[in-house]
C-alpha cells in the first residue's frame, strides 16, 4: 500500500505565503520607496561582481580599486546622463 509521505512544513506553508504576503504590502505601503531602493542596491552589488570578477582585463594592472571604482562612477555617470536626457 502506497502512504504519501508530507513534509513537516506542508501545514504551514499556506500560513507563511500569507504573512509574508501582508509584510510585504504593508511595507510597500508604508514607504512606495522601499522595493526601488532594495532593487537598485542589488543591481549595484550585482555591477561591483560583475566588474570585480568577471572582467579581468581591469584587474591586470594592480589597481583593483581603482579599476573597480571608476566603472562604478562611470556606470553612475551614465545613469544620470540617462535620466537626464531621456
Amino acid at each position: 500500500m502506497y502512504y504519501a509521505v508530507r513534509s513537516p512544513t506542508s501545514e504551514d506553508d499556506g500560513l507563511r505565503y500569507f504573512v509574508a504576503g501582508l509584510i510585504i504590502k504593508i511595507f510597500t505601503e508604508k514607504g512606495a520607496y522601499a522595493p526601488g531602493f532594495a532593487l537598485s542596491f542589488a543591481a549595484g552589488a550585482m555591477i561591483f561582481v560583475v566588474v570585480e570578477e568577471l572582467v579581468p582585463e581591469s584587474q591586470r594592472g594592480g589597481n583593483t580599486d581603482l579599476a573597480t571604482g571608476g566603472a562604478m562612477i562611470g556606470f553612475a555617470a551614465m545613469m544620470l546622463l540617462d535620466v537626464a536626457f531621456g
